[in-house]
Protein backbone atom coordinates (compact mmCIF):
# COMPACT_ATOMS: atom_id res chain seq x y z
CA UNK A 1 0.00 0.00 0.00
CA UNK A 2 1.03 3.24 -1.11
CA UNK A 3 1.92 5.85 1.61
CA UNK A 4 0.10 9.16 1.26
CA UNK A 5 1.76 11.20 -1.20
CA UNK A 6 0.50 14.95 0.82
CA UNK A 7 -1.61 15.96 3.41
CA UNK A 8 -4.96 16.09 1.59
CA UNK A 9 -4.48 12.67 0.74
CA UNK A 10 -3.52 12.13 4.51
CA UNK A 11 -6.62 13.60 5.54
CA UNK A 12 -9.26 12.18 3.03
CA UNK A 13 -7.89 8.67 4.57
CA UNK A 14 -8.19 10.17 8.24
CA UNK A 15 -11.69 10.94 7.34
CA UNK A 16 -13.13 7.84 5.90
CA UNK A 17 -10.87 5.84 8.44
CA UNK A 18 -12.88 8.16 11.30
CA UNK A 19 -16.35 7.72 9.93
CA UNK A 20 -16.22 3.96 9.67
CA UNK A 21 -14.78 3.82 13.47
CA UNK A 22 -16.83 6.63 14.66
CA UNK A 23 -14.23 8.44 16.09
CA UNK A 24 -13.55 11.97 15.31
CA UNK A 25 -11.02 12.68 12.69
CA UNK A 26 -8.76 14.70 15.19
CA UNK A 27 -8.88 12.21 17.82
CA UNK A 28 -7.97 9.40 15.39
CA UNK A 29 -4.86 11.56 14.06
CA UNK A 30 -3.78 12.63 17.34
CA UNK A 31 -4.07 9.14 19.01
CA UNK A 32 -1.99 7.25 15.81
CA UNK A 33 0.73 9.86 15.68
CA UNK A 34 0.79 9.47 19.18
CA UNK A 35 1.33 5.84 18.60
CA UNK A 36 -1.64 4.82 20.52
CA UNK A 37 -4.35 2.54 18.88
CA UNK A 38 -7.38 2.01 22.25
CA UNK A 39 -10.13 3.83 20.36
CA UNK A 40 -9.23 2.33 16.64
CA UNK A 41 -9.34 -0.98 18.56
CA UNK A 42 -11.82 -0.49 20.72
CA UNK A 43 -14.64 -2.61 18.75
CA UNK A 44 -12.54 -5.56 18.28
CA UNK A 45 -12.05 -8.81 19.82
CA UNK A 46 -9.72 -9.00 22.71
CA UNK A 47 -7.93 -12.12 20.59
CA UNK A 48 -7.87 -9.51 17.25
CA UNK A 49 -6.59 -6.62 19.04
CA UNK A 50 -3.70 -8.77 19.95
CA UNK A 51 -3.02 -10.12 16.74
CA UNK A 52 -3.72 -6.30 15.31
CA UNK A 53 -0.45 -4.88 18.43
CA UNK A 54 1.45 -7.77 17.64
CA UNK A 55 1.38 -6.63 13.43
CA UNK A 56 2.46 -3.20 14.72
CA UNK A 57 4.90 -4.30 16.67
CA UNK A 58 6.91 -6.08 14.19
CA UNK A 59 7.87 -3.84 10.92
CA UNK A 60 8.55 -6.33 8.53
CA UNK A 61 5.46 -7.86 8.88
CA UNK A 62 3.25 -4.41 8.89
CA UNK A 63 4.74 -3.98 5.80
CA UNK A 64 4.09 -7.33 4.86
CA UNK A 65 0.37 -6.81 5.31
CA UNK A 66 0.15 -3.08 4.19
CA UNK A 67 1.12 -4.82 1.16
CA UNK A 68 -1.09 -7.29 0.48
CA UNK A 69 -4.11 -7.09 -2.18
CA UNK A 70 -6.36 -7.26 0.95
CA UNK A 71 -5.31 -4.04 2.43
CA UNK A 72 -5.38 -2.81 -0.94
CA UNK A 73 -8.79 -3.79 -1.62
CA UNK A 74 -10.34 -2.57 1.14
CA UNK A 75 -8.23 0.72 0.67
CA UNK A 76 -10.22 1.23 -1.90
CA UNK A 77 -13.26 0.18 -0.72
CA UNK A 78 -12.96 2.46 2.30
CA UNK A 79 -12.21 5.29 0.09
CA UNK A 80 -15.26 4.96 -2.39
CA UNK A 81 -17.19 5.18 1.24
CA UNK A 82 -18.50 1.54 0.47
Amino acid sequence: MEKPKDSAQLRQMLQVVSSKLGIPADTLRQELEAGKFDQAIAGLSQQDAAKFRQVLANPQKLNQVMSSKQAKALYEKLSRGG
